[in-house]
């Protein structure tokens, strides 16, 4: 029968990386919301020789080393179902950005490295997984493993009834008896070879302006989740995708921002938003600051004060006034402006 499991706050988060390796693999996650913010839903159905789990959570990154294939390796293919906000995927020299309604393929024993943007609005992350035993998979091992790390093709009539069978069954599955949804498995895995069949028929490279739009997402999204790191700058991020900083700098050119001018302001940001969070009231500047990469207290502060025009501490202290009558005694003036990329 169906198990759910939700998961909040950072002890949710740490269990969360638990259970990630127990139901799908052993990876490494990251995420700006491993604090108090962090929520997470993990639903898996057996069937038989495969199953179906979904997962909703918090954005993240999730990065799978050769340490971790090492540790345990499952040998499995994953085929997934975007629901929620855009999943950038890498594996075997291969990227995709992929938006709700995609599907996507990975394997367990290369290296892999996921983005679950971060889109606002409190939106979660929602995918849904198919395990997949290589020896029941009727597709080539070399045609198969040229799909890992694209996006699968879209509109065909084995994908599109795929897609609805899945969230069909993630809906009904609870109604199911074991033997049913033991039954059911053979149903998923005809689907899923059937779509994957018609996959390797119909994949073609990425245009080069869109593998160069992917990168950018790629990297925006990893700057997003790794503000914490004080040694997060243009050279780090080159380093972690493989490329020069002269074609980082290249590759953002037409962007809004520069690389540096992104981590400066979601920096500023992020504490500027931490600063006015009542539930973190208990911490000091410094040690708000601190979490999200700033290593001397005095820079965090002109920075501040360049941004928004006033100190942390006393942007801190309007941030929490009741607000009164516009104009009147005592009245709360309004937040500064965001600070803008230069």
């Amino acid at each position: 029968m169906p198990a759910t499991v939700r998961l909040r706050a950072r002890e949710g988060f740490d269990q969360w990386t638990h259970m990630v390796g127990e139901l799908v693999m052993p990876v490494s996650l990251s995420t700006p919301y491993a604090d108090d913010r962090f929520r997470a839903t993990a639903t898996s159905v057996p069937l038989g020789d495969t199953g179906l789990s979904g997962f909703s959570f918090s954005p993240m990154s999730a990065r799978r080393a050769a340490a971790h294939i090492r540790r345990g390796d499952p040998e499995r293919y994953f085929l997934f179902l975007v629901h929620g906000t855009a999943v950038g995927i890498e594996q075997r020299r291969n990227t995709a950005l992929l938006a709700a309604g995609s599907m996507g393929l990975f394997d367990t024993s290369h290296p892999l490295a996921c983005e679950f943007f971060d889109e606002g609005e409190d939106r979660l992350s929602r995918v849904s997984l198919i395990p997949l035993r290589r020896d029941l998979l009727p597709v080539p091992r070399d045609r198969a493993d040229a799909l890992l790390g694209t996006a699968l093709p879209a509109g065909t009539v084995s994908g599109t009834l795929l897609a609805s069978y899945v969230s069909g069954l993630r809906a009904l599955a609870g109604r199911a008896d074991a033997a049913e949804l033991h039954r059911l498995g053979a149903a998923t895995l005809a689907l899923a070879s059937a779509y994957l069949a018609t996959a390797t028929d119909s994949t073609a490279p990425l245009p080069e302006e869109t593998r160069r739009e992917v990168l950018v997402a790629r990297i925006r999204a990893f700057i997003d989740a790794r503000l914490s790191d004080p040694g997060l700058d243009p050279a780090t991020v080159a380093a972690h995708h493989h490329i020069s900083v002269r074609l980082l700098h290249r590759l953002f050119e037409d962007q809004p921002e520069t690389v540096a001018a992104r981590i400066r302001r979601l920096r500023l940001e992020r504490v500027r938003a931490d600063l006015a969070d009542p539930r973190l009231a208990r911490h000091t500047v410094a040690a708000l600051a601190a979490r999200r990469g700033y290593r001397h207290p005095a820079d965090f502060n002109r920075a501040f004060r360049r941004a928004y025009g006033l100190p942390p501490g006393e942007y801190r202290r309007l941030a929490g006034r009741p607000r009164t009558t516009e104009g009147g005694p005592g009245a709360t003036p309004d937040p500064p402006p965001p600070v803008t990329g230069a």
